[in-house]
């Protein structure tokens, strides 16, 4: 890219992003050359259990575990803001039963087919998966009771719209349960320059004071931020000597429509 990330535009960012994780999908480069580092199951939160659920789903690009925060009950409707290749949907698929229902939103093409075929290969019939932007979600409104994320909302150049967009979706008594990176410092400026910094869950990562007053300002009750401080061990090894663990920490994002 010619521009830095601050120069470009909403599009741009979501075109190089896709692009990334499209390539990921498909097998075609890692993203453990750079930055958003393979972390173990374990480390993000899951069961050995969890992981033998859906074989090839976790391809390991979260940084927590959104499903162990989100008390779903049978029968519940989910949604999964960039789904990728379904992990965490058939672990909600699991929660909800038969009588549930989950929903995959993802804007990569690729990790689509890949999440169907892992969905079609390990017998998931209550779990289905649409394109989309999480920015505008292809779900009507008032119609979801938990919405979940995976180390995703801090891909989006437009946090303000996907926050007012699954306010938008969640039932009133709807809840948000996410796992993402925030910022416990600003972050260098030669990071937020970096593409690879910012496709790699690093660049775009919001401070905690400004993800709250989005989430107030769209309607949201019950905001609850916390950081895990753990998740520097891991963290650290997505730019290797570069000491990002001393601005980015995962945290677990609650919050509660009225």
């Amino acid at each position: 890219m010619n521009k830095s990330v601050s120069e470009s535009s909403s599009e741009t960012i979501r075109d190089e992003v896709r692009k990334r994780y499209g390539a990921t999908a498909q097998g075609e480069s890692s993203l453990t050359d750079d930055c958003c580092t393979s972390t173990a199951a374990t480390d993000l939160g899951y069961s050995a259990e969890d992981e033998a659920l859906a074989e090839g789903a976790n391809l390991g690009l979260g940084c927590g575990n959104p499903v162990a925060i989100a008390s779903l009950k049978q029968g519940q409707v989910v949604l999964d803001l960039g789904s990728g290749a379904g992990f965490d949907c058939f672990l909600a698929a699991r929660a909800v039963g038969p009588a549930g229902r989950v929903i995959g939103v993802d804007m990569t093409p690729e990790m689509l087919a890949k999440a169907r075929e892992n969905a079609r290969k390990n017998g998931f019939t209550n779990v289905e998966f649409r394109l989309g932007e999480i920015e505008t979600l292809p779900a009507a409104d008032n119609t979801v009771d938990v919405i979940i994320s995976n180390c995703v909302i801090n891909l989006s150049p437009e946090k303000l719209r996907v926050f007012r967009e699954a306010f938008r979706v969640l039932k009133s008594g709807g809840r948000l349960a996410i796992a993402d990176v925030v910022a416990a410092a600003p972050l260098p400026d030669e990071v937020k320059a970096d593409w690879s910094a910012y496709t790699g869950c690093i660049a775009g990562a919001s401070q905690i004071a400004d993800l709250e007053s989005m989430m107030r300002d769209v309607g949201f009750e019950e905001i609850k931020i916390a950081p895990k401080d753990t998740s520097k061990c891991f963290i650290r090894e997505w730019l290797p000597g570069r000491q990002i663990e001393n601005y980015l920490v995962s945290a677990t994002i609650e919050a509660s429509k009225p």
